[in-house]
Formats: C-alpha cells, sequence, structure tokens
C-alpha cells in the first residue's frame, strides 16, 4: 500500500532510510569505532532493499521492529525514550512510526478513538505548505517553514495538552515524477503572491506529481500553558461576542491548571456598598460566590484571616479543602454555600483597577487539586484577566452613558457634531487662556414632522383605578371595625369611614383622593396600631388586613398597580418601536428626533441641510421620511393591538400626524438642556402641537383622533395632496384600509383652518415594509 495523507496532496510517499544508512556508511568508514558499534546493523539492512528504495506496507515495521530499533538509535536514543516526545513521519502528514514510550503514553491515554490532527491545517493549508517543501527543496526558493502548528491530545482525565511540533527533514527529499511541472521564475514569482489562490497552487503542483521520498524525525514539545495562555488572550479579545465562551474559558484554565472539572467564576465587589454584587460580566461568566441576593461580603468570609488577606494584599489565595475550612468556620456562609455546591478546592483571585478591587475571578473544582502551588499559575493569566475585566467596566461605562444621553438628555446622534464642535471649540480657546461663553446651537430651515400615538381616556381609567382600590380599602377597614367594635369604642371614626365611602361615591373629584387617603393613613391607621398595642387578641386581624395593602404606600394598590404597569408597558412597547425604526432611517439622510412618554408616545422630528451641512439634501428625504413617519405609526398601531392581549388592564389608543410645511429654526435652550423653537415667529407651531390632540370634528362632538385609525391634521390643500398619495401607497400595500374620511376640525383658541385626513389600520397586515421611494 502507498502512504497518502486524508487531504489532496502534490507528494506521493515514500519511506525511505537511503539517506540515513548512506550517512551511516560513511561515518563508519572514517570512524572505526563507529563501524565497530554499527556495522552489524549496516550489513542486516542490505538483506532489505525496501530500505533503500522505498517501505510500501505498515506490515513492515511491525515484522522488524528490532530492526527498526537499531537502524533508528542514534536518533532515538533508549535512555530517553520515557522522557522524549518522538516518531518518526512526514511534515505535516498526521501518521507517526517508531514512537518513543512517552509518545505511545501520551496516544495511549487520549483513546482508542482520538486521530491525531494539526489543528488549523484545512485542505488548503496542507497543500500550499506541501507545495512550499517543493520550492524550497528542489527550486531553492529561500522559505521559512517553521510555522507554530500544534497539536491537541487529551489526557486519560479529557484535560486538553498542546504540543508543538518541529519536523528534522535531514533525511528527506524530493523528486518530480513524469507528470511534474516545471516552473519558471514567473510562475514561482505569481504563487509566492498568492498564498490564497488554491486552484493556482494545484495547477502548478498537480496532484501526486512529485515524490517525497525518506523521513522526518518530528520532535514534540509540551506547550499546554503558553497555547493555553495563547488561546485565552484570543477569547478574550471577543469576550462579549462568543456564545460558547463559558465551555471555552474552561476549557482553557483546564488545560493551564490540569483540573478536569475546572469551572472559572467572576463576582464582582461593590466597594461603595461594601457588597458581592452582579452585573452584566456574570452574563458571560457565571458567580458562584453569589447564588442568592447579594449580601454584605463582611458576612460572606470563607475565614476572617485569609479573606481579608485577599482584600488587603490584593493577591490570590487558594482553599485546598474546603470540607475542612467549613468544619473550621461552620458559621462561614460561603464555606457552607461552596461545600453544599459539592466543590472541594478553589482558588481566588482580585481583579485590581486603579488601586480599587473590582471583584474576585473564582476557580473552583470538585476535586482537591487547587491549592497553593497551582494557584501561583494565576500570575501568568491575571494581566490578561486585568485588562480584559478593565475593558468589559469601561464598556459598561460607555454603555450607561449611552443609555443616559439617549433616554435623559436631547443630544441625538444626528446633531452631536456641533456640540462636539462647539465643546472642541471652547477648549482650544480654554487652553490659551480664554474662557469663552458657549455660543447657542441652533439649526436653521427646519421642516418639522409631530406624531403620537395617544393612550384614549387614560385619565378617565387612571381615576377609575384610583377609585376601586380606595372602595377596597375603605371595605376592608369596615369589615376590620366589625370584628374590633366588641372591645373598643370605634362609633365616631366608624361614623367618619360611612362619610368617607359617600363621598367617594359620589364621583372622585380634584380633592377627593387625598382626603380619603389622609383619612385611611393618619386617623384609620395610627387607630390600629394603638388597638394591637392594647390587646393582643386582635393582632391577627389587623396583621391580616395589613398585608392586603401595598408596604410602599400602605393602601390598597391592585387596579392603580395594573393600571400603571400596563402604561408603562405600553409606552415602553410604543417607544421602543419608534427608537429602533428611527435609527434605521438615519442611514438616508439624518434627522433629529426626540420622543417623550407620556400617557402615550409623542415625538418630534426635524430635518433640513443643516443637520449635516456636508451631505446634499433633496426634497425627497423629507417625503420619504414623511412616509416613514406614517409607515411607523401604522407598524405601533398594528403591534398594539397584538400586545394589548397581555395587558392586564387594556386600553385603546390612537395616532395623530400634525403636517407643518413652514421651516422653522431649532435652539438648545442650556437652562433646560434640550432644544425648542427658536423665536416667537415659530411659537404658531407649538401652540398648534399642545392644542390638537383634544381637537374636535367641526360641528360635531366627536374627537378627531379615534382608535384604529390614523388621524393626520393639516392646513394645506399640498399637504392634503401630498398625504393622500401617501396614504394610496400604504392602501395598495394592504396596510390601510380603502376608505379615507376628509373632516374639517374645530376652530381653536387662536386656531382655525385646520382640515384632517383620517383613515383605518388594517390590522390584518403581516408586515410593514420600509423601502426608500425615489419618486413620490
Amino acid at each position: 500500500m502507498e502512504f497518502q495523507a486524508f487531504y489532496e496532496s502534490p507528494f506521493v510517499l515514500k519511506f525511505s532510510f537511503e539517506k540515513l544508512i548512506r550517512k551511516m556508511e560513511v561515518e563508519a568508514s572514517v570512524n572505526q569505532e563507529y563501524a565497530l558499534s554499527h556495522q552489524r546493523i549496516l550489513d542486516k539492512a542490505k538483506e532489505f532493499p525496501e530500505l533503500i528504495n522505498g517501505v510500501s506496507n505498515l506490515v513492515f515495521f511491525e515484522k522488524n521492529e528490532l530492526l527498526m530499533k537499531e537502524l533508528l538509535r542514534d536518533l532515538f536514543p533508549p535512555m530517553l525514550t520515557g522522557n522524549e516526545i518522538k516518531a518518526i513521519g512526514f511534515p505535516f502528514y498526521n501518521f507517526f512510526f517508531n514512537p518513543t514510550e512517552r509518545f505511545q503514553k501520551i496516544i495511549k491515554s487520549a483513546g482508542e478513538n482520538f486521530d491525531m490532527f494539526i489543528k488549523g491545517l484545512d485542505p488548503h493549508r496542507f497543500y500550499v505548505m506541501s507545495c512550499c517543501i517543493i520550492l524550497r527543496d528542489f527550486y531553492k526558493v529561500p522559505l521559512n517553514l517553521s510555522m507554530p502548528f500544534i497539536f491537541d491530545i487529551p489526557n486519560e482525565e479529557g484535560v486538553v495538552n498542546h504540543y508543538r511540533f518541529l519536523n528534522n527533514v535531514d533525511f528527506i527529499e524530493v523528486n518530480p515524477l513524469d507528470n511534474y511541472r516545471n516552473l519558471a521564475k514567473d510562475e514561482i514569482a505569481e504563487l509566492l503572491d498568492n498564498f490564497d489562490d488554491y486552484e493556482l497552487w494545484k495547477e502548478k503542483f498537480p496532484p501526486k506529481s512529485w515524490e517525497l521520498k525518506g523521513f522526518a524525525v518530528i520532535s514534540f514539545f509540551d506547550a499546554t500553558t503558553e497555547i493555553a495562555v495563547s488561546n485565552l488572550k484570543t477569547k478574550l479579545i471577543n469576550l462579549e461576542d462568543d456564545k460558547n465562551l463559558k465551555p471555552e474559558l474552561n476549557k482553557i484554565f483546564r488545560s493551564i491548571f490540569q483540573v478536569p472539572d475546572l469551572e472559572l467564576g467572576y463576582t464582582a465587589i461593590d466597594i461603595e456598598e461594601n457588597k458581592f454584587v452582579r452585573n452584566s460580566i456574570n452574563g458571560v461568566i457565571d458567580s458562584f460566590i453569589l447564588s442568592g441576593t447579594p449580601k454584605d461580603f463582611s458576612n460572606e468570609l470563607l475565614c476572617e484571616k485569609n479573606f481579608n488577606s485577599l482584600l488587603e494584599s490584593r493577591k490570590f489565595f487558594s482553599i485546598s479543602d474546603v470540607e475542612k475550612t467549613y468544619r473550621e468556620f461552620p458559621e462561614s456562609q460561603l464555606a457552607k454555600q461552596f461545600y453544599k455546591s459539592g466543590f472541594q478546592s478553589a482558588i481566588f483571585a482580585p481583579i485590581i483597577k486603579d488601586k480599587k478591587i473590582l471583584g474576585i475571578i473564582e476557580l473552583v473544582s470538585r476535586k482537591k487539586m487547587l491549592n497553593s502551588i497551582n494557584a501561583n499559575k494565576m500570575e501568568i493569566v491575571m494581566p490578561y484577566l486585568e485588562d480584559t475585566m478593565d475593558r468589559l467596566y469601561d464598556g459598561i461605562e460607555t454603555r450607561i452613558q449611552a443609555i443616559i444621553q439617549r433616554e435623559y438628555t436631547a443630544i441625538h446622534p444626528s446633531v452631536y457634531w456641533k456640540f462636539r464642535q462647539e465643546a472642541e471649540r471652547h477648549i482650544g480657546f480654554y487652553k490659551e487662556g480664554f474662557d469663552l461663553p458657549y455660543r447657542n446651537i441652533t439649526f436653521q430651515n427646519l421642516t418639522p414632522l409631530f406624531g403620537q400615538t395617544d393612550i384614549r381616556n387614560s385619565s378617565v381609567s387612571r381615576n377609575l383605578a384610583i377609585k376601586k382600590d380606595l372602595e377596597i380599602n375603605l371595605m376592608l377597614i369596615s369589615d376590620l371595625f366589625k370584628n374590633l367594635s366588641s372591645d373598643n369604642d370605634l362609633d365616631a371614626v366608624n361614623q367618619k369611614l360611612i362619610n368617607t365611602q359617600h363621598l367617594l361615591n359620589n364621583g372622585l373629584k380634584a380633592d377627593t383622593e387625598s382626603i380619603v387617603q389622609n383619612f385611611i393613613l393618619t386617623e384609620v391607621h395610627p387607630l390600629l396600631e394603638s388597638i394591637k398595642l392594647q390587646n393582643t387578641h386582635y393582632n391577627y386581624s389587623v396583621t391580616e388586613y395589613y398585608k392586603q395593602l401595598d408596604p410602599q404606600t400602605g393602601l390598597v394598590y391592585n387596579f392603580r398597580q395594573k393600571f400603571d404597569e400596563s402604561l408603562s408597558s405600553i409606552n415602553k412597547h410604543l417607544a421602543d418601536i419608534l427608537d429602533k425604526r428611527q435609527e434605521e432611517q438615519q442611514h438616508r439622510f439624518p434627522f433629529y428626533y426626540e420622543r417623550f412618554k407620556t400617557d402615550g408616545v409623542e415625538h418630534n422630528i426635524y430635518i433640513g441641510s443643516s443637520i449635516d451641512p456636508d451631505l446634499s439634501y433633496d426634497p425627497v428625504f423629507l417625503k420619504n421620511l414623511r412616509l416613514w413617519q406614517l409607515r411607523v405609526l401604522c407598524e405601533t398601531e398594528i403591534d398594539y393591538a397584538k400586545h394589548k392581549k397581555r395587558l392586564t388592564y387594556p386600553m385603546d389608543v390612537s395616532s395623530l400626524i400634525l403636517v407643518y410645511s413652514t421651516p422653522i429654526s431649532i435652539r438648545f435652550r442650556m437652562d433646560e438642556k434640550r432644544f425648542d423653537v427658536d423665536g416667537s415667529y415659530n411659537a404658531r407651531y407649538e401652540m398648534i402641537k399642545k392644542r390638537i390632540d383634544k381637537s374636535i370634528v367641526k360641528n360635531s362632538q366627536e374627537r378627531v383622533t379615534q382608535p384604529g385609525k390614523i388621524s393626520i391634521i393639516y392646513s394645506q390643500e399640498k399637504e392634503r395632496n401630498e398625504y393622500l398619495k401617501l396614504i394610496k401607497l400604504l392602501q395598495n400595500q394592504h396596510i390601510l384600509e380603502p376608505q379615507v374620511e376628509e373632516l374639517e376640525v374645530e376652530d381653536l383658541q387662536g386656531i382655525n383652518g385646520l382640515r384632517a385626513l383620517r383613515v383605518a389600520v388594517n390590522y390584518q397586515a403581516e408586515h410593514v415594509t420600509y423601502d426608500f421611494v425615489e419618486n413620490l
């Protein structure tokens, strides 16, 4: 049989010992002592011509094992066979012969199903590296092929060890076969510049067109710690993006510490509050110290001496026997937790930044294999872990700042450049000794877009929820008083309770809520506390009453809680859709965007050339943005109809768009840290915005905004025509219903002549697309 690799190769392999035998013969001819010791094996070798011509069958090595050992004695000294990891083979091939005893033990411990395979050597790389041997040895191209090739070999416990190998090719020669191609200099130059062109290499070096004759001495070196640390650095670079990070990190640390069940953990420390805490890093790496809620770490010491040493000296320490530590310190919750979790040993190492301890790296094992000796290996990896944690904490801080900017300030990314420009100007002058006042930041000639999705009758629903809770609260008090009246004089307060119930039954007026709450909190509850102190017989009844109250408010908070949770859920749901869609739309042409949560969500948008003077502005961007706004309100309506079913307090919503074509300017108000319209001539726009949400259809009592419909309020005929086109486009996509209502809006204070288009949303629409339309 011929020896061939699993991958396609330019070589036909021929195991030959000709070069070795010739060298031995030369040495014997000049060294009499060498001749005496080696002549017998040289004579014996002559009986086997295949040693020169090439061994073609593995059976030869099995039948002539003693012969091969004698022939290879100079290369494989018997005294070193238990220490060296060596064998003969071919470069980049995964089959070996005449392995040393240590090599055999390593392969045996890997298991019967283990297959030696060079890490990172795919078919393309294997073929090109084989061709490079030909370039170097036959064409004499000066190539350095000493690449850090690695074999990953597990031991009997499953811990992966990494072995780097070197090839001694003194006994190999490369010979062309009949079908080889002789390469010109320009062809070689082309190959040197095209490592990635697999087909080119196969063209120049056809498969099986060359003979690789001889053998290589392959020496292995245990580089487990070195390679594991390198792998660790690679993993830590993409820490948050690697979905398989947890098992990979455990695998790496198991290789470093040679502990088959080792697991890595991390627990953050809040120095200000003196607590172990969880943070976003625990989404990537588990915490073994925290199994429940965060606790003050002064109560979580494994033992006072060792843990204080960890915090003060900021060096790692180990527990080689958790059970023993638990017996010595039974009051330690952490020792108890680790013991009950089945851990038998652990190492803890602090992460330090700016002389402050951020958290603890934890290594744990269910075997007694971690101790103060191998804990010193942490010195190798700690710099990388500290740099990574520093980076992660910086990332957390960046995200916090991003949330603050997005949720709590009005500096939208589209206008951030101008704030930065002003800040850079100010800093530049400040360095030169000038402390200039900050200039106003304004944007001129912008077209505004305003829209809102309002929760219908939210005030009525809120008052109804409050009224129900207060009624239940008074009823509970009434029932409790019936149980207490036999031993207590409650006539006066009971009469006031009846009067309060009557007051509430007459409807919730402006001061009704505060009157009822004040009665409960300042008169009833102090009375109940007094009764509890005077007669413990009533403790149970009074306690049961308090259990039905909200601990924060001291009142019944059932219906109001459902209302508040539903309102918050609606606002978040609608705002999330708006925020996501506007980010997607920004790449068309940037626009300023802000939104507010009230009883619903409203948004302001401004677009124009001054938002980004470096870009070319075209009116088609405004038309597409108006189309986008109409689409996104349709999407919020459709999506909310599905979300509504999951609410504990369902409510209806209605959507509104204000069309305003007159360009305006906006200015950042330094006192309020937000943008506002600039100048009194722009105030009309703000006035219309504030008054249209409750507007009614002219000569009727019907609100312009209605659940299930989009209302578009405008004042100019060209605005009507444009929006009819936009509506028609969405009707063709079956997002809006066919019927369009045209309405006149009742005159508002200081505002007249407004009209409206109203169209129903098709809640059966599957999805809303956001394609850019060139011709609108």
